[in-house]
């Protein structure tokens, strides 16, 4: 997803994406752990796609507190 269409978001839409991402990235590592993954890139969409989530949240609690 582009930071765009996330910054679009609220914050507790943003807070249940990033949830269900960390299940994901969760469930990811057990795969590969026991050799069942099937694309190991994905571990590495995941891990960016919370790391943006992440950035916004902080962006957008920055912001108000500057109010």
């Amino acid at each position: 997803m582009k930071a765009k269409e996330l910054r679009e978001k609220a914050p507790q839409e943003l807070n249940v994406q990033l949830g269900d991402l960390k299940s994901e990235l969760f469930t990811l590592r057990f795969q590969l752990a026991t050799g069942q993954l099937e694309n190991p890139m994905r571990i590495r969409e995941v891990k960016k796609s919370i790391a943006q989530i992440k950035t916004i949240l902080r962006e957008e609690e920055l912001r108000a507190c500057e109010q």
